[in-house]
């Protein structure tokens, strides 16, 4: 059997920036065993496999050690392979999902992702988080993740998570964001997750439908510009539509090719 598969640098205009993921495109679904086998052989933060049956799409994640239940950047991967290879004529595509249904938009270079809102409430901090982000946030909150408030982007700069004590916590299938005021954009965040292959991802599209309901209410803004100041980092347009985020991102392909199984 041979898959086609593409490589995809997320949430950027320029290869080795933004968030990799591979895109591997079916005709029938695979079993979950080859699906994770597949993730585990990429090597990617993730994976997405996308089915295509005549104009209906269908779209799963899965990270090298679990299947995850929402992915933004590989979402935006897909879009961007399908919209760019397949269907250049079309604006629009619905993917069915195990978080309901996704559209994404094209608008010039840039992809519009319509993911659920999911607004984080305050919560208390397990000492074990504490003590391995090594630094006091302002407020914390949860939703999938645990969503840790800080003062400056220089704070967020300076955090060393001690990686070896937060990969002794199981937040599955969630991580910790920790955000802050952007110098430059609307607010910075940096994304960690512990006793995943990769413990700090580039960029997370999902984590922002905590950060965008949040931080649209805090600033009093519907529409904001965010950036994920990781190693490789990202730039996101998003917008608070009440249950609804909108995440915008440019991508770009790395590679194309063929998995034969």
């Amino acid at each position: 059997m041979d898959i086609p598969i593409y490589q995809v640098d997320a949430f950027t205009n320029q290869v080795f920036s933004g968030n990799p993921a591979a895109v591997c495109l079916l005709q029938e679904w695979l079993s979950f065993e080859q699906m994770l086998q597949i993730a585990q052989e990429n090597n990617l933060a993730e994976t997405a496999y996308c089915l295509m049956q005549e104009d209906a799409f269908s779209i799963k994640w899965f990270t090298p050690e679990i299947e995850m239940d929402l992915c933004g950047h590989a979402t935006l991967a897909t879009a961007h392979v399908l919209f760019q290879y397949h269907f250049p004529d079309r604006n629009l595509l619905t993917f069915q999902s195990n978080s309901g249904e996704l559209n994404v938009s094209r608008k010039g270079d840039w992809y519009q992702l319509d993911f659920p809102s999911r607004v984080p409430v305050p919560s208390e901090l397990p000492a074990v988080i504490l003590e391995g982000i090594g630094a006091t946030p302002e407020q914390v909150l949860k939703a999938r993740d645990y969503v840790l408030v800080f003062e400056t982007q220089e704070q967020i700069e300076a955090i060393q998570p001690n990686v070896a004590l937060l990969n002794t916590i199981n937040i599955d299938p969630g991580g910790i964001v920790v955000t802050a005021p952007g110098e430059e954009v609307d607010f910075v965040s940096r994304f960690f997750t512990p006793q995943a292959s990769i413990f700090e991802d580039p960029v997370t599209g999902s984590a922002h439908c905590s950060l965008i309901p949040y931080w649209s209410r805090r600033l009093g803004k519907d529409q904001m510009m965010a950036r994920q100041i990781s190693s490789r980092g990202g730039v996101l347009r998003v917008a608070d539509r009440g249950g609804r985020v909108l995440i915008s991102g440019q991508a770009v392909t790395y590679l194309q090719g063929s998995i034969k199984i």
